[in-house]
């Protein structure tokens, strides 16, 4: 039976809402019988159809689509044997091209000036009433802040932090919401407006009003009777506005200041006034994703600590609180968040730095229910204090954008597949509408290198073409003229180097190739390299430029600028000093040159740029001559040995002939000498194990991905993690931090999850799945058998549909399932050195082994194999 798995228009399987004039619609499909073909596909669109030729997708060059209308779109599909499929799928489109009638409006009379801090809460407010039956109606709504709307005394939506973090200057969404069902004949629409990012303290200097002087909002509600009338209500200076809400006091890291006696009879509400931006912004229908309520989490364990109750969720994430309060009128409740305890059972609120991560809620009388809404916290812990624990009921819930899962892995070993664990919330974490860097201190900012170096394990794990799209948007818009990348996207404010802000970033700034290089493997949509192809070659060009400055000769390929002007090998646990982690940047910086050189040479190529192609694999190739030539002594050692050093040019292909075995070579006797632990930061940790497993050093990537010794991946499960750290020693064996004075001013996050990196390697090499081509067309499977691991199993969804690899070791025979999907081929390769071209189906194959002399739990393969399938 041949099935059409999954069918979504503009990324989305459900809900989408776009201004796109030409939106995409894929899917893919699953079959029972081996070997199947897609022999016509069909496309239904009203009274519009369109025969597919490509693999999965379409792109919509039908009739011009009507702004603000409904459609519904049907795929029908027929396979090589008469087997047919349909499926269908509704989508909106928004205001397209149609002019706001609606006016940004403000409390014109408010004036915010102080600094560090973010402006009052402001509640606008519009009565109408609806004399005649109600056909349809749809709320299109953005601000610059944050907004949250109410309908006649409830939510509107599930969103939260809306209307998301953009460059505000340049990009605006706008939200779409059908209110059809909560409309009355009278009816009170409320819009409560914090700062949020665009108004309110962000960044760890705490700076305010980067976008604006003060919060604005903009709303059209249309209205379709069922007598065929139309009517809008749309802001402007009719509307109403407050400063004395129930709110008191919204702050990204502060928390909220909620006072529950405040119902909207006690509030003054005065005229509104429409407000002028002081900049041209592009206004488009949400193209990324919504920030929602995901996982409920009920305490593991509820304790107290002097007058605090201590709640313990059992795991670490970004997220909020739910209070279910049977309170006293004037009774005052606070609630602080954090991720660690001290060793006396109190919060340890320590590395939050000036982030206050604090709820104070004032009750009503009676049963009440409490939820912020215009902040986030980054916690495991919570403490409760100004009210006995039985008269309050904590629950939390996980709080990210609305990415889907796309991959697994599980395997033998129960703390590999907790740090699996440990990734996937590390990246929920800090997928909150932007991929930060952690969402508990005073930043949780777009820190371009962490999602640089995660972004193979994160498309791996989630859907996050949508996600990953909208954030390189805003990176487009603010690159530098010179193609300098700012270190965080948006930067709202912060700015790195601070005295030469055009200046290129190795690693940081290299998330302009590496993370839509990253998506277009995973998902084979060449739109993702045209619309950031531009960008990608001007920061490349930079980087060239940099590289070049002030030097002659060979010398100009070797990136050897100020390390201060560099994060170089960032939190390498070998050197104890920031200072030292940046004097190591000519070679994290050299290495990233040639690295982004030429995947830009592939993507020219690919795009079909053949000046391009040459231009940049030359560019490629002269960097790793210089950093042969400088840096090492021509026979694959360097002149200073250090982990990174030697994982950078191995990976990237730098090295030539012998120098690649030699160095890899030196590379394993380094991690011997190290008891195989790791040595390196953030560059060199996505890519050490493959250096070294690709190289003949299986057992060296096995030993070093199995210690649970500080530092190493599994030291930190050892611990208790359930996140991924920021750095490896954030805790000690008796549960403290022994971070000192290193220049980063005592810097810890224990959800940051760039070291996570490290479950592209469980993906690729333990599961064994690695696409050929882009959107796993064609793929391999080829397992690496180590470190006592018996058994794994990873699948992964793709343009195709879904690919799963299962493989064990019984005694002395290997077997493996795989399963390819329709229009995908496979080239599966067993340990005994046989290999196997797969079409779509269900397959399995054994192969007898040997246990490998010397190393517990290793194996290479011997013998003839044995195919069958099913």
């Amino acid at each position: 039976m041949l099935q059409i798995k999954k069918f979504t228009v503009e990324e989305l399987d459900r809900g989408c809402v776009t201004d796109n004039e030409n939106p995409v619609f894929a899917w893919n499909y699953d079959s029972d019988r081996n070997g199947t073909t897609i022999v016509s596909q069909k496309l239904v669109i009203g009274d519009y159809e369109k025969e597919i030729l490509s693999d999965g997708s379409y792109t919509y060059d039908g009739p011009e689509l009507s702004s603000m209308r409904e459609y519904s779109a049907k795929l029908i599909a027929e396979a090589d044997n008469g087997d047919m499929a349909e499926k269908s799928i509704s989508f909106a489109t928004g205001k397209m091209h149609d002019p706001w009638s609606g006016q940004f409006i403000t409390d014109g009379e408010y004036v915010f000036k102080e600094k560090k801090i973010s402006p009052k809460v402001m509640v606008f407010r519009k009565k109408f009433a609806t004399d005649k039956k109600v056909s349809k109606a749809v709320i299109y709504s953005t601000a610059i802040g944050m907004y949250r709307l109410d309908l006649n005394g409830s939510k509107v939506g599930e969103d939260f932090l809306t209307p998301g973090f953009t460059s505000y200057k340049t990009n605006l969404q706008y939200q779409t919401y059908d209110v059809t069902d909560m409309l009355k004949e009278t009816n009170t629409l409320l819009a409560t407006l914090s700062g949020g990012w665009a108004v309110g303290s962000f960044v760890f200097s705490r700076v305010n009003r980067v976008t604006a002087d003060k919060q604005s909002f903009l709303c059209e509600l249309h209205i379709l009777f069922e007598d065929g009338t139309k009517e809008v209500i749309a802001t402007d200076a009719s509307w109403e506005v407050a400063l004395g809400g129930p709110v008191l006091s919204a702050d990204i890291y502060d928390g909220e200041e909620y006072d529950a006696r405040i119902g909207e009879g006690e509030m003054s509400f005065k005229k509104a006034s429409v407000y002028d931006l002081p900049f041209t912004t592009n206004i488009k229908a949400q193209y990324g994703l919504p920030v929602r309520e995901h996982e409920t989490f009920e305490a593991v364990s509820i304790r107290t600590a002097g007058d605090e109750i201590i709640y313990d969720f059992g795991q670490n994430f970004a997220g909020l609180v739910h209070l279910e309060i049977d309170g006293n009128k004037g009774e005052e409740i606070e609630v602080k968040h954090a991720e660690v305890l001290h060793p006396d059972g109190r919060l340890n609120t320590d590395f939050l730095r000036s982030a206050k991560a604090r709820i104070r809620y004032i009750c009503k009388d009676g049963h009440q229910e409490y939820c912020p809404s215009f902040t986030y916290m980054g916690f495991r812990y919570v403490s409760v204090k100004g009210i006995s624990a039985d008269r309050i009921k904590v629950t939390a819930r996980a709080l990210y954008s609305d990415v889907k899962d796309n991959g697994s892995f599980t395997c033998s070993n129960e703390m590999i597949n907790r740090l699996q664990e440990n990734i996937r919330w590390g990246a929920k974490s800090n997928f909150v509408d932007i991929p930060t860097d952690c969402p508990q201190r005073d930043e949780r900012m777009g820190w371009t290198g962490d999602i640089a170096l995660f972004a193979n394990t994160a498309v791996y794990n989630y859907d996050c073409g949508r996600f990953l799209k909208k954030w390189l948007k805003d990176m487009r818009a603010e690159q530098r003229a010179t193609g300098g990348i700012p270190n965080t996207i948006p930067s709202q404010g912060y700015g790195f180097p601070v005295t030469m802000p055009v200046i290129a970033v190795d690693f940081w700034g290299d998330a302009s190739v590496l993370v839509p290089y990253a998506q277009y493997m995973a998902d084979g949509d060449e739109k993702i390299l045209i619309d950031n192809y531009e960008m990608m070659k001007k920061y490349v060009n930079a980087c060239r430029f940099w590289a070049g400055f002030l030097s002659f000769g060979k010398r100009r390929h070797l990136w050897n600028t100020m390390s201060v002007l560099h994060f170089g090998d960032w939190v390498a646990p070998d050197v104890p000093k920031m200072s030292q982690w940046q004097k190591r940047s000519k070679w994290t910086a050299t290495a990233s040159l040639s690295n982004t050189s030429s995947l830009l040479s592939e993507i020219a190529g690919i795009l079909g740029k053949s000046e391009d192609e040459a231009l940049y694999k030359k560019v490629s190739e002269n960097a790793a001559d210089a950093y042969r030539k400088y840096l090492t002594d021509g026979n694959g050692k360097l002149k200073e040995e250090f982990q990174t050093a030697y994982v950078l040019p191995i990976y990237f292909g730098m090295f030539k002939g012998k120098e690649k075995a030699n160095a890899a070579n030196n590379l394993a006797e380094l991690v011997k000498k190290n008891d195989y632990k790791i040595g390196t930061g953030f560059p060199g940790t996505p890519y050490i194990l493959f250096a070294l497993a690709d190289n003949g050093h299986e057992d060296e990537a096995f030993n070093m991905l199995t210690n649970t010794q500080c530092p190493s991946w599994l030291y930190e499960v050892k611990m208790g993690a359930t996140t991924i750290w920021e750095r490896w020693d954030g805790l000690d064996e008796n549960g403290t931090c022994p971070i000192g004075d290193d220049g980063t001013e005592t810097m810890i996050s224990y959800n940051h999850y760039a070291s996570g990196a490290v479950g592209d390697f469980l993906y690729r090499r333990v599961a064994g799945i690695e696409a050929v081509t882009a959107g796993y067309k064609s793929f391999r499977i080829k397992p690496v058998i180590g470190g006592g691991i018996t058994s794994a199993s990873g699948k992964v969804d793709t343009p195709y549909g879904e690919i799963d690899s299962t493989w064990k070791v019984s005694g002395d025979v290997f077997s493996i399932e795989v399963h390819v999907p329709v229009g995908s081929t496979c080239q599966l390769f067993l340990p005994d050195g046989s290999s196997h071209h797969l079409e779509n189906g269900h397959h399995t194959f054994t192969c007898k082994m040997s246990p490998r002399d010397g190393v517990s739990g290793s194996f290479v393969s011997s013998g003839d194999g044995v195919k069958g399938s099913f």
